[in-house]
Formats: C-alpha cells, sequence, structure tokens
C-alpha cells in the first residue's frame, strides 16, 4: 500500500477507525477478500480502508471494476502481498513491476509457451499425471475419505514440474511426501498477511520471530531445489528443448535482443512452480466440492463425458476432445466466479483520474474486489447459487462487459490460464467418469486465504461407479 494520500480521507471506511492502527480491527487477516465484501455491502461500491500507515481503496462494485480495468487510465500495482513475495520470486512475472526491464523480456519469451495451441504439447503429460492421481484415488475407494486439496496440490505441481522442467517430485510414488508443497503453502500463508504487519521492522520481527526464521528457512529450501534443477539441466548432455526451462535458458528476448539472466530464471521457475500449481489446485478442490453437493450438476456433467467416453470404458481423451466438454468447462468457470482463487487484483492509476466520481491520485494502491463483483446480483437472482449454465452464451450476453475476471486483468493478466483450463477440464472428467462423489458428513465448507483461496479441511467419498 502507499502512504496516506488525503484523498481517501473523504472515502466510506469501515467504523471506528483508530489512530495509527487504522481500521485495522475492522478487518480480518485470515479472510481479508471475504471481510473486505462485508464492508462493501456496508460502505458502497468504492472505500477506503488504512493499515497502519498504509492505505487502500476497495473497488467492490462492477462498473467501478471495470473501470479500474481500463488499461490506459490504470495498470498494474504491486501490492503488499506480492512486494513481500518478491523475497521469494523477485522481478518473476508475476511480482515484476512492469517498468523492470525482465518482464518485458520474459512475456515476450514465454508467452508463446502458454498459448492455445502450446496445449497440445502438454496434452499428454497433463493425461498421464491426472491418471496418477486416480490410480491414487483408486487404492483408497473403501478405505476413507480422501484428502482433496492436498491432492490436488499434488497434482498440479507434478504437472507444472513435468512439462515446465522435466522435473518429477513423484508425489503419488507412497513414499513421504515431497516437502516442497508444504513449503510453498507456508510461503503463501506468510505473505498473504503481509498487508498487516507492524511496518516497525524491529518490533515485527519480535513479534514474528519465529514465523519469519521459518520463511527464511522456506526460502532457502526453495531456491535450492530450483537451483539443483537448473543445474542438472545445464549439466544434462541432451536436454529438452521445448519445455519452459529451456526456452528462458536458450531463447533472446525478440525485441531487446536479450536474454534472462540466471538469477531471473530461478525466480520465474520458482514462481511457476509455486503460483502454477496453488491456483489449479484450488480450482479442482472448489470444483470437486461444488459437484459434490450438487448432484444433479454432476449428473449433467457426466452425461457429457459419457457421450465420449461411454461407462465402463478406460478413458484416452485426445487433445481436441477437451474443447468439446463445452458443459464442463461452464462448470469451471461457475466455479471460478462463485471462488475465484486470486480473489482481488492490485491496480493503480497511470495519472490522476476519479474512480466512480472519485478522486484517485497516480500510484495510489487499490484492490479490484473479482470476489464481491463476482457475486453482484448484477448477475441474476441468487447470484450466491452454484448454476454453471449462466455461462451459456445467450445469458452471457445480457450481462454487463468486463465483470468476470478470475485471472486478472490486461496484459499483467495470469499468463497461465489456458494451461490452468485445460488441466481443470480434463482432471475434472477423468474423476466424474471413475467416480460418485459423495460429501464428508456434517462437513460446511471453511474457505481459507493464504495469498489464495482454498478450501479448508475438505475430504470426500469416493465409489466406483
Amino acid at each position: 500500500m502507499t502512504a496516506t494520500n488525503t484523498a481517501t480521507t473523504k472515502l466510506p471506511h469501515p467504523a471506528h477507525r483508530m489512530p495509527l492502527i487504522g481500521d485495522l480491527l475492522a478487518l480480518d487477516a485470515r479472510r481479508p477478500a471475504q471481510r473486505f465484501a462485508e464492508h462493501a455491502h456496508r460502505l458502497g461500491p468504492v472505500y477506503s480502508v488504512k493499515v497502519f500507515d498504509r492505505d487502500l481503496i476497495v473497488v467492490a462494485g462492477p462498473g467501478e471494476y471495470a473501470e479500474v480495468c481500463d488499461e490506459k487510465r490504470f495498470g498494474k500495482h504491486v501490492g503488499f502481498g506480492f512486494a513481500a513475495a518478491r523475497e521469494n520470486f523477485g522481478d518473476a512475472l508475476p511480482t515484476a513491476y512492469t517498468t523492470e526491464p525482465n518482464w518485458s523480456k520474459a512475456h515476450n519469451i514465454l508467452a508463446p509457451a502458454f498459448s492455445l495451441a502450446a496445449m497440445k504439447d502438454y496434452h499428454e503429460t497433463i493425461l498421464d499425471t491426472a491418471r496418477e492421481l486416480v490410480d491414487h484415488w483408486d487404492a483408497s475407494v473403501g478405505q476413507g475419505l480422501v484428502d482433496v486439496h492436498t491432492d490436488t496440490s499434488n497434482l498440479t505441481l507434478e504437472i507444472i514440474a513435468r512439462i515446465g522442467f522435466g522435473y518429477r517430485f513423484r508425489s503419488f510414488g507412497g513414499g513421504e511426501p515431497d516437502p516442497y508443497a508444504a513449503a510453498v503453502a507456508r510461503g503463501f500463508a506468510f505473505v498473504g498477511r503481509a498487508g498487516y504487519n507492524i511496518p516497525v521492522h524491529w518490533i515485527d520481527g519480535i513479534v514474528r520471530h519465529r514465523a519469519i526464521k521459518q520463511h527464511n528457512e522456506d526460502v532457502a529450501y526453495v531456491r535450492g531445489v530450483v537451483d539443483d534443477v537448473i543445474t542438472a539441466r545445464r549439466l544434462d548432455p541432451d536436454p529438452p528443448t521445448d519445455d519452459l526451462l529451456a526456452l528462458m535458458l536458450t531463447t533472446a528476448d525478440p525485441e531487446s535482443g536479450e536474454h534472462l539472466d540466471d538469477e531471473n530464471i530461478r525466480n520465474q521457475v520458482i514462481a511457476f512452480l509455486n503460483a502454477g500449481h496453488e491456483t489449479t489446485s484450488g480450482t479442482l478442490s472448489f470444483a470437486l466440492h461444488l459437484l459434490a453437493t450438487h448432484p444433479e450438476v454432476a449428473k449433467q456433467a457426466r452425461e457429457e463425458i459419457y457421450r465420449l467416453w461411454p461407462p465402463g470404458t478406460d478413458p484416452d481423451p485426445a487433445f481436441g476432445d477437451i474443447h468439446k466438454l463445452k458443459y464442463l468447462r461452464r462448470v469451471i468457470d461457475e466455479t471460478l466466479r462463485l471462488w475465484p482463487i486470486a480473489p482481488g487484483f492490485f491496480r493503480e492509476p497511470v495519472q490522476d483520474t476519479t474512480i466512480g466520481g472519485h478522486p484517485v491520485a497516480t500510484g495510489q494502491a487499490m484492490v479490484a474486489l473479482t470476489f464481491a463483483v463476482h457475486r453482484d446480483p448484477v448477475w441474476g437472482p441468487n447470484p450466491d447459487a452454484f448454476d454453471p449454465d449462466r455461462f451459456l452464451p445467450e445469458r452471457a450476453r445480457t450481462r454487463p462487459p468486463g465483470i468476470y475476471k478470475p485471472f486478472g486483468t490486461g496484459v499483467r493478466g495470469c499468463i497461465g490460464r489456458q494451461l490452468a483450463l485445460h488441466e481443470s477440464v480434463l482432471t475434472l472428467a477423468l474423476i466424474l467418469h471413475r467416480y460418485d462423489l459423495a460429501p464428508e458428513p456434517g462437513y460446511e465448507l471453511q474457505v481459507v486465504e493464504e495469498f489464495t483461496l482454498k478450501p479448508a479441511g475438505l475430504r470426500l467419498g469416493l465409489r466406483r461407479r
């Protein structure tokens, strides 16, 4: 967040703002986006929050949200969480300032690897890895409930490691789980609460001594794993030539003619491994919960799947088959509407302007609160209900444009969007073809915010069809 901007003092803000700590007592570091959405119901579509010396404008109305996505007036702001994450990711794509040279260089080099056409090259690896999850779950049938988010995290970590860097964590090998995923989860929790840290460093260091020590150990461990991956690739006499690491090691930026330096390559690998698996695993986990608790939706999705691969067969999806699963894709879209894994994204004005009629200064930190906009009444009656048919073309045309942004916006939107969608639809197709999903009796969804959203303690029962 930026230093206090006097213009924000005229905006609505939570009641009982206090000296020094601002609105700290009105917020919730464990579920910040959900609490922001609650405040929006009372304060309106644009309001301010202040935590210690940090000022933030929250944009939670559909019209204002679309306005702040205008690339001519607003750009990416490296918000307090991403600023803290720079300790892990440095100037990698998610955390770089747009003005940093390495952002444009890396984006130019890597964008072709995340195009829709590129997914064809990754399809077989994604399919093989998803089958490992299914085999793992087969062994659990009749043995109790499966730990959904742990297993989807293992799946998506394996996928990005294999297709991106030729590395295997062997998450479904039956041994001890790789500690990398645990270090990543702790890291996301640490940086996700960065906006609530005490800005006096020596006090913050005392209060959070144990957490800081653990975080430093996790950062060192993650960097060590990635350095080993890069070293092994450089020593390989016959290295792969078509994955993300090969691109970064051998390809020059077509605009500048420059290559990425080794430190930036390490930052990019860490960012892809961490953000690239945590986001998609959350999508899969929420989708599985919603399918288990809405059997009529699961039935309709399964009927679509069975038209491609009849019951009792062993599906062998071709790349083109995934795009035929239109209803299942709507399930994913509706999942991301209700539970956008990135519940908001930071923006800032590129020059003094207004938002919703309120003046905002150049560089002012703003959060476009996707979580609130995705549940606004503009989506129709009962916007909190799970209804994949909201994304039928004829219904989508009735809504204002620019209000569905689960992957961020503009040139700084998620580069891995096509990968996330392809692996999510493919994995759900295999799971629904094979299993009936049963919710854990008495389970009530609790959503944890650790930089991204994820369901806490989600377990499901499986029955082979």
